[in-house]
C-alpha cells in the first residue's frame, strides 16, 4: 500500500475512534441523565428529588433492607419506598414460599417454625447477593446472627418500629399471621417485642411507624436514611 493510501487510512481510522469515543460519553451522560429522574404520575420524567438522589449514589450496589415486627408495614412500604427510587422490590416470605410452593402459614404447619427459618435464612443470603433493591424481611429473619451479619454487610437495616397495640390493630385485619395462631395474640405479641426489639435496636436506621399513611411512613423513611448517610460522611 503506498504511503499516501496508508496516511488516509490512518485518518479514517482515527476520525471514526474520534465519533465513537464521542458517541460513548454522549449515551454515558444520558444515563447518569436518566438516573438522575424519575416518572411521575402521568409516566412524564421529572428530577428526582435531592434526597432520593442522595440515596442512590451511596447505595450502590447495595440493598434497603426492612426489618422489624409482623404488620409493621415492611412489604407496603417497602414496595411504595422501592418505587420512589426506581429500584427493584422484593419481599424475602413471597421468596420462600415461591421456593417452598407452599404458603408460610403451610410450612410452620408441616415443617415447623425450625425449618422455616432455617429456609428463610438460606433464602435472604441469596437475595442479597443482588442489588440495589429493597428487600422486605419477616419478623424474625432479622433475629437470625448470621443474617444480621449479612445484612450488615451488604444492606441498610431500617426498623419500622411500631408499638402492641399498632401491631394487634393491623395483625388483625390478616388470619395468615402463624405465631398468633392462639388464644393470646396480645400477650404473644408482647412477648416477640420483648425479645426482638433489643435486636432490631441495632439497624442502621429507626423509624417510627404509627397510624399514619404509607406515604407518610415512605417520606420518614427517605429522610432518615439521608440523614444516616449524611453522618457516616461526617470526618
Amino acid at each position: 500500500m503506498a504511503t499516501s493510501e496508508k496516511e488516509v487510512s490512518r485518518s479514517l481510522f482515527l476520525m471514526l475512534r474520534t465519533h465513537a469515543i464521542g458517541f460513548f460519553m454522549m449515551m454515558k451522560q444520558g444515563f447518569v441523565a436518566l438516573s438522575a429522574q424519575s416518572q411521575d404520575s402521568s409516566g412524564e420524567l421529572v428530577a428526582r428529588p435531592a434526597g432520593e438522589q442522595t440515596i442512590l449514589d451511596h447505595l450502590g450496589d447495595r440493598l434497603i433492607v426492612l426489618v422489624g415486627m409482623m404488620a409493621s408495614g415492611k412489604t407496603s412500604v417497602g414496595r411504595m419506598l422501592a418505587q420512589r427510587l426506581g429500584l427493584p422490590f422484593v419481599d424475602a416470605d413471597h421468596e420462600i414460599e415461591v421456593a417452598a410452593q407452599m404458603s408460610v402459614p403451610e410450612i410452620f404447619t408441616k415443617h415447623g417454625e425450625a425449618d422455616f427459618r432455617s429456609g428463610e435464612r438460606r433464602v435472604i443470603a441469596r437475595l442479597l447477593r443482588d442489588g440495589p433493591r429493597v428487600l422486605a424481611t419477616g419478623g424474625g429473619a432479622f433475629m437470625n446472627e448470621e443474617t444480621r451479619a449479612s445484612i450488615g454487610v451488604r444492606g441498610v437495616s431500617v426498623w419500622l418500629k411500631a408499638d402492641a397495640e399498632t401491631i394487634l390493630k393491623r395483625a388483625r385485619k390478616r388470619s395468615n399471621r402463624p405465631l398468633l395462631q392462639n388464644s393470646d395474640p396480645e400477650g404473644t405479641i408482647k412477648k416477640l417485642i420483648e425479645v426482638r426489639y433489643p435486636i432490631y435496636s441495632v439497624s442502621d436506621v429507626v423509624v417510627e411507624t404509627k397510624d399514619g399513611t404509607h406515604e407518610e411512613t415512605v417520606d420518614a423513611v427517605v429522610k432518615a436514611i439521608v440523614e444516616y448517610f449524611s453522618d457516616r460522611a461526617q470526618p
